[in-house]
């Protein structure tokens, strides 16, 4: 039986909408993309409290949480927010130049695919 104010690592990532499922929860704890106070988390059954800080690493994004709560269950968005604290660095994104996209004149025709790709690239949409 678990301590009191400790819970299951998996039940905790799914409890805060971390990922759709429990099962996929295990399946982060075990491939060694979570870490519990820079220790990495070796089984989905190992316990958090409040006050833990845990490194999730997923697709494209870290995430560094700190843990105020267990939870009870898996309810809506903002009841998930209240279970931690986002420590997480502000996401860098290149600055975009004070350019403008290229103008065409009016009756030139379709842009091309490298100017599509110039225009795309300035505006940040790649």
């Amino acid at each position: 039986m678990a301590a009191a104010g400790r819970q299951r690592l998996d039940k905790w990532l799914f409890f805060t909408r971390v990922v759709k499922s429990r099962s996929l929860a295990a399946k982060l704890a075990v491939s060694g993309r979570v870490r519990i106070n820079r220790d990495k988390a070796s089984q989905a059954s190992d316990l958090v409290k409040a006050g833990d800080v845990l490194t999730i690493t997923l697709e494209r994004r870290i995430l560094v949480w700190k843990v105020l709560d267990t939870g009870t269950r898996r309810g809506p968005a903002p009841e998930a927010r209240t279970l931690y604290e986002d420590l997480s660095p502000a996401p860098s994104q290149a600055e975009i130049p004070d350019a403008q996209a290229p103008l065409r004149e009016a009756g030139s025709g379709r842009p091309t695919k490298k100017e599509r790709r110039i225009t795309n690239r300035l505006l940040g949409r790649e």
